[in-house]
């Protein structure tokens, strides 16, 4: 468990990982503002964004503090640093610690950023903050089987394919992916 804000911000060459703020409400909204058409069947489509009130953004960025007080789950938005934009978020969900400390994790980088390696870089550090700061032994991440892209993205963070689950999320196959601590 995690036991102060400290241990979620994380700096690489080009990006900051850091949970959302509320001052961040222009750059979060911009970021999903930009977004292009859906590229391919598991890219997000545009988000209306008509009813996204600083209000809603506010209590969005609490349950996110929230999830990380009862150690449930682990957003960390990715800001490009040379602009403060917002790209995308790479998130852990705690499955179970005791003596396992077992989770999952997930990314999403907004479609305009893409073909930048911003991914790769993201995920790569979010790794070691999962490792190092958040106390996780193993990680996994769990790929629909028709998602290249992201299947791409797991193994050149050098994720290992471990075995495929038959049905798994929304009754759906899926790869899973996965890395334990050094």
């Amino acid at each position: 468990m995690v036991t102060g804000e400290q241990e979620f911000y994380s700096e690489t060459e080009r990006l900051v990982l850091r949970p959302l703020e509320s001052w961040d409400y222009e750059r979060w909204l911009e970021g999903f503002h930009g977004t292009l058409p859906q590229q391919y069947k598991h890219d997000s489509p545009i988000m209306d964004l008509s009813e996204w009130t600083h209000e809603k953004f506010i209590d969005v960025v609490k349950r996110h503090q929230q999830l990380a007080v009862q150690d449930e789950g682990y957003i960390l938005s990715v800001f490009r640093k040379s602009d403060l934009k917002h790209i995308g978020m790479v998130g852990f969900w705690t499955l179970m610690r005791r003596e396992f400390q077992w989770g999952f994790m997930e990314y999403r980088i907004h479609n305009q950023y893409w073909k930048n390696g911003y991914g790769k870089e993201s995920v790569k550090e979010g790794l070691n903050v999962a490792f190092k700061n958040l106390g996780f032994h193993r990680i996994e991440a769990h790929i629909n089987v028709d998602n290249p892209p992201s299947i791409r993205l797991a193994e050149r963070v050098r994720l290992s394919y471990e075995c495929t689950r038959k049905g798994f999320i929304e009754w759906t196959d899926n790869f899973v992916y996965c890395m334990n601590s050094k």
